[in-house]
């Protein structure tokens, strides 16, 4: 293995595990042409939703979302959950695809993309709480399905068992392991040198919220969510395989990180996702527009 394909094993094993933000991850494009400026309620008027790109107010900070595709009466509202180091442009291809079908949401959350930085560190909690702000104005009283990828994954399965009443399914790309960081320091040992060892220091600090959205990411158990539709999809080429020497055990551990988010719903599923890497929405948008499409018919019968 050449240097330049370890390498690229070792930042994409941080864009996964960490979702946050380690240079060589972020979203490449620029926000700065993001627009409007001003909040929903100021463009559209006191009350009505968000449609096309806005900035919402919550607790003082903005927010930028995006909005489109059809409204139905009784149809969940889809709210797609960047990954760490994302934007709401990463998966504007994707949510165009649903838009077809589906009223569908995004946002960037505190410190990414075109949204305010955040005023301090941020926990797992607080994210949920500007979440809950944002459904409140571009979902009004529709359910949601809350579609994630990444750490977008992670914060939308650790959301939905406290708003039952509110999300009514979840397609989880990806997500990153509920227990990642005990994952990684368990196959990476601290003695670990060279791409690997590297990875792991760079993981911790991560997590302990050195990345842009201050997010600490701490280990947790699965909580239950209750019976609601819930997709799990995998990535398919095993490309953590080529971290050095520890490669293999990175793969399987974040295959049985796939499987412990099945026990949120007693109506989970798991599927692979053929012929992608880490970005499914990207790699194969067929098979993650499809499980999305199954989750929004489900939660709606």
């Amino acid at each position: 293995m050449n240097r330049k394909t370890r390498t690229s094993a070792v930042l994409a094993l941080c864009c996964t595990v960490a979702g946050a933000g380690l240079v060589g991850c972020e979203d490449s494009s620029s926000d700065s042409d993001a627009k409007p400026s001003t909040s929903a309620t100021a463009q559209k008027g006191e009350g009505a939703l968000p449609d096309g790109a806005q900035k919402l107010d919550v607790g003082g900070s903005s927010v930028n979302v995006s909005c489109s595709g059809p409204a139905a009466d009784g149809a969940p509202v889809v709210v797609l959950m960047h990954g760490g180091g994302d934007s709401v442009k990463k998966m504007a291809g994707f949510q165009k695809t649903l838009s077809k079908k589906n009223r569908v949401c995004s946002y960037d959350r505190l410190g990414a993309g075109a949204s305010d930085k955040p005023a301090g560190p941020q926990t797992v909690e607080s994210s949920g709480k500007v979440l809950t702000a944002v459904l409140e104005q571009v979902a009004a009283d529709a359910p949601v399905v809350l579609a994630g990828h990444s750490l977008g994954g992670l914060l939308a399965a650790r959301y939905a068992p406290d708003h039952q009443d509110k999300v009514k399914g979840l397609v989880l790309m990806d997500a990153t392991s509920p227990t990642q960081s005990a994952d990684v320091t368990r196959e990476v040992p601290e003695t670990a040198t060279g791409p690997a060892g590297d990875l792991r220091k760079q993981f911790l600090a991560i997590a302990a919220g050195n990345n842009p959205e201050k997010l600490v990411i701490k280990d947790g158990e699965v909580r239950s969510a209750g019976d609601i539709p819930v997709e799990v999809i995998q990535h398919g080429e095993k490309y953590l395989e080529a971290v050095p020497e520890h490669g293999p055990g990175l793969e399987r551990a974040w295959s049985e990180g796939q499987r412990k988010w099945l026990a949120i719903s007693s109506r989970s599923k798991l599927s692979t996702a053929a012929k992608s890497g880490h970005h499914i929405y990207l790699d194969r948008p067929d098979v993650a527009a499809k499980a999305t499409q199954r989750v929004v018919a489900r939660a709606t019968a």
